[in-house]
């Protein structure tokens, strides 16, 4: 039989422009994603630094576990070439468009003005068929981001890559070897046509859905339970919107067949830069048999945090190390969020090595708390909001909400704890009592019996470089309609919106996300980072990204550093796509033309 979703048709091939006896030539993945796995101060990484670099953008084909997918590259390879630079130094990268349409690249994650920042539209005007932009800023940071398009749907196929900034100095995070793992999700699909599946039918590429079967052996819902999802016209099981049913899983551009490896030594410390590339799915990481020690978020260092397992969100970083004693090969597990399927490498003393690969787990079901039914207690919430939080009159919205389930309208929208809300068909449902949830393990994470990051447990291994009380508060709701398949900021789509975000150059915001949908949605914020709320205080992590469980809140503060219009908006890329995004604009005092 042959699989429809990765049946390469002779006409795609000729397309394409590639013949079957071209494959054999094509070229290799780059020597970062290969896993030779020597010391990264031998510079085995064949990286592009500065000062001067070209990136060349065009269309090619990728090999995954065999077969040959269509795909958009950078200088020949996609995933595209690592970018490694330092900490203080100046570096002018040239983009070259050699598609037929316009293309550009976003710095995932760096700080920088905001004319480089790479959103045709908002920042530049994007980067014309045949044409090229050169990119020129300071690098003012270390860690780990990534790179990738903001044109259309390009980055589903294709055009991301990896970014490590060495510091200045001494890294403070000791380890004898690293491998960059960039995690991401592949479709033989044009993304053009995922996103018309989607408008179709929400629920397209969901094969999990409950059955009668699941039902009489226990494994799904009760029977009342799904008849109330039934009248609300929601699906549980409806996690991911786009799934394993059309998605191949990658460690650096490689199948699970492919079986990417890192070699180490036993008795090293591994740091594992760990990057989601990905459109439109979060990754459940765990090495069985090796402890994860967390030592970097979202490219900032964190004080030392061990787990068992981890969620990275569309567009995190984590950083890990690990310390395999053993003579024996480790498998690195990525499974998806909604486990409809598993990136896969290995980590071993040589090459050829491989470890038993587990099973996928059962996939979880939303609950009525990711409904935004999520309880009433917020006061005994365990490293609940900060004493300056409540002092500024902060509850979370809905607080005080009441909800019978039996007169529960089907849309499920009640407007009394967002009473603002424009009451449109972006505005699906409406979340009676949301809560934070970061001290809580991801979706279908509770219950594994073992230790699981949550937002909570990252501290800053350094002072915030702003300790100042935020001067006012913002509230922002997620909102969608996954029937009619829209996704909004407080009800309104890009296209819709009449002005920007606005705030002072220099103010400090506290600003409470509210997910009003049953969906997870990792948030970005270009050109800033924000303190995530969390009991921390002077040392709160500090990130750019942050994924929002539904039915939850997230609170960070935020100082409006970086003078320009910056894009603001969810990182999967449809939801992004079809509407949740908007523009931040960061301007002086208009009265005394100075910073506040």
């Amino acid at each position: 039989m042959i699989d429809p979703t990765t049946a390469i048709r002779r006409r795609d091939l000729l397309a394409g422009g590639v013949g079957l006896s071209t494959f054999a030539a094509l070229p290799a993945l780059p020597a970062w994603a290969q896993g030779h796995g020597l010391s990264p101060h031998t510079g085995q990484h064949a990286a592009l630094t500065g000062p001067d670099i070209t990136l060349t953008i065009a269309r090619q084909h990728m090999m995954i576990d065999g077969k040959p997918f269509h795909a958009i590259g950078i200088n020949g390879s996609a995933p595209a070439p690592l970018i490694r630079l330092r900490e203080g130094q100046r570096v002018r990268i040239t983009v070259v468009n050699a598609l037929d349409e316009e293309t550009s690249i976003h710095w995932h994650g760096l700080l920088l003005p905001f004319q480089m920042d790479g959103v045709p539209g908002i920042s530049f005007p994007g980067i014309p068929a045949g044409g090229r932009f050169t990119y020129e800023f300071p690098v003012v940071q270390a860690g780990t981001y990534w790179y990738h398009s903001h044109s259309g749907l390009q980055e589903q196929e294709g055009l991301y890559g990896p970014i490590v900034i060495d510091p200045a100095g001494a890294d403070p995070i000791a380890s004898d070897r690293e491998h960059v793992v960039l995690l991401s999700d592949h479709s033989p699909l044009h993304p053009h046509a995922i996103f018309r599946r989607l408008k179709l039918q929400g629920g397209y590429f969901n094969y999990q859905k409950q059955t009668l079967a699941g039902l009489l052996a226990g494994r799904d819902q009760p029977l009342r339970e799904r008849l109330d999802w039934g009248r609300m016209r929601m699906d549980p099981s409806d996690v991911s919107d786009v799934t394993g049913s059309t998605y191949r899983y990658l460690v650096n551009g490689h199948g699970p067949a492919d079986n990417w490896t890192g070699l180490f030594t036993p008795g090293e410390r591994v740091r594992l830069r760990l990057v989601n590339a990905s459109a439109m799915t979060n990754f459940n990481i765990r090495i069985p048999g090796l402890t994860l020690t967390v030592v970097q978020a979202d490219g900032q260092d964190v004080r030392p945090v061990t787990v068992d397992e981890l969620q990275i969100a569309v567009a995190e970083t984590y950083d890990l190390i690990v310390s395999p004693t053993e003579d024996r090969a480790y498998t690195l597990v990525a499974e998806t969020w909604d486990r409809s399927g598993m990136a896969r490498g290995t980590l071993a003393p040589r090459m050829g090595m491989a470890a038993p690969v587990p099973a996928l787990r059962p996939r979880p079901l939303a609950t009525m708390k990711d409904m935004g039914m999520g309880g009433m207690d917020h006061g005994a919430m365990a490293g609940g909001c900060s004493p300056e939080h409540a002092a500024m009159g902060h509850r979370q919205p809905g607080a005080a909400a009441k909800m019978d389930h039996g007169t529960m309208s089907h849309d499920m929208r009640d407007f009394a704890n967002a009473p603002s809300l424009p009451r449109t068909p972006v505005v699906q449902t409406v979340a009676p009592m949301p809560v934070d949830r970061t001290g809580e393990p991801p979706q279908g994470l509770a219950d594994v019996g073992h230790r699981i990051l949550t937002y909570r447990d990252l501290m800053s291994a350094q002072v915030s470089p702003d300790t100042r009380t935020p001067s006012r508060a913002l509230t922002i709701h997620l909102t969608g309609n996954m029937e009619r398949y829209m996704w909004a900021f407080d009800g309104v789509k890009l296209n819709a919106v009449t002005a920007p975000i606005p705030f002072r150059l220099g103010e400090r915001v506290r600003v409470t996300l509210v997910n009003d949908t049953m969906m997870a949605h990792p948030i970005h914020l270009h050109g800033h980072f924000f303190e995530l709320v969390t009991g921390h205080g002077d040392h709160a992590p500090r990130k750019h990204t942050v994924n929002v469980a539904p039915g939850g809140t997230v609170t960070f503060d935020l100082t409006a550093d970086a003078e320009g219009d910056w894009a603001f908006h969810c990182h999967m890329l449809y939801h992004m796509h079809a509407g949740m995004m908007q523009v931040v604009t960061v301007r002086r005092d208009a009265d005394t033309g100075a910073a506040a």
